[in-house]
């Protein structure tokens, strides 16, 4: 994509703890989407919580007042809570769970992956998503997690999954609440000095059930709900589709919204690589009118973003953006 430009690197944001490894994690674009979040912020919302790279990212630098992360993934927000709350237990329970796979950890990767199924206990998916293949949650259509083990490695070693327990849990607290709720209450029922980050499923925008998720998104609702959201004068930002080398996923956002697109270079591809491949990631950033008009209009969003330089055009700009 001609016009995707090259975030740079935010120097504090270099040793940032992050507690869970979830494949899709925003951590490496966050340099380009926090410096967006104006110092005014009140809370930042992220309603499909993941990783919370984002809400992370911003609280280690202090931007916004207040973090609320959300989804409807109920095991997953559990563990969210865990994490604020009581991140020393919960490293005793990784520990145990570490220890015991040792004996035969095939085998004991599928006992509690049977038991996460049975049980929902945010310990086990803890434990799933250090020793799961690519750190790539996966639901079957029942909705159990059914994704399997990578036999190379056992998952992060106590102590390092202590330190970024803690960390993380630091990191956040006291201002970060977690909650199972959907993301249209989050959306459009944001204050205005609030901003909002949206990163859905990308494969929501057809009709197919995306396994990686446990509930898909249907892309007209979503897009009624952003509507809205523009309309109500709503501050946020969206990822939502991109391309690897001539592949692109996702469907892009209509015009009619009035949102700034702005084209951003992520690096090259882990599994292309893999693969044999050349091939580079570019992903979607839609800004809100709302945000953008708080941040001084297209022009102000540019100057905010850290850019080492544009890939492949050195006077890229974003949609929207004279030259």
């Amino acid at each position: 994509m001609d016009n995707a430009v090259m975030p740079g690197r935010i120097a504090a944001l270099e040793n940032v703890p992050h507690a869970i490894p979830y494949q899709g994690s925003k951590r490496r674009l966050a340099h380009a989407i926090v410096p967006l979040l104006p110092s005014d912020t009140g809370t930042l919302v992220e309603p499909f919580a993941g990783s919370a790279a984002v809400t992370i990212a911003a609280q280690h630098l202090g931007i916004p007042r207040a973090a609320r992360i959300c989804d409807i993934n109920e095991p997953l927000i559990a563990l969210w809570v865990r994490i604020l709350d009581e991140p020393a237990a919960l490293a005793d329970d990784y520990e145990r769970l570490w220890h015991e796979q040792r004996a035969d950890p095939r085998a004991y990767y599928d006992e509690i992956r049977a038991k996460f199924n049975a049980t929902g206990d945010p310990q086990f998916l803890l434990y799933l998503l250090a020793r799961c293949v690519k750190a790539a949650v996966r639901y079957n259509r029942d909705g159990a997690f059914n994704q399997g083990a990578d036999q190379r490695r056992l998952g992060a070693k106590p102590d390092t999954m202590r330190a970024r327990l803690i960390g993380t849990s630091r990191t956040l607290n006291p201002s970060t609440v977690a909650t199972v709720t959907d993301y249209p209450a989050m959306l459009l029922g944001a204050a205005g000095s609030d901003v909002v980050y949206l990163d859905p499923p990308y494969q929501g925008v057809s009709r197919a059930r995306d396994h990686r998720y446990m509930a898909g998104l249907d892309h007209d609702s979503f897009l009624r709900h952003l509507a809205e959201a523009v309309a109500g004068d709503v501050s946020f930002l969206l990822s939502y589709d991109g391309s690897t080398g001539a592949k692109r996923y996702g469907r892009p956002l209509p015009g009619s919204l009035n949102l700034l697109h702005l084209h951003l270079y992520a690096g090259k591809s882990t599994q292309a690589t893999l693969n044999g491949l050349d091939h580079h990631t570019v992903e979607s950033l839609y800004v809100s009118p709302a945000l953008v008009d708080r941040l001084g209009g297209p022009a102000g969003v540019m100057a905010r973003l850290p850019l080492r330089q544009a890939h492949r055009s050195p006077q890229a700009l974003p949609d929207g953006v004279d030259d």
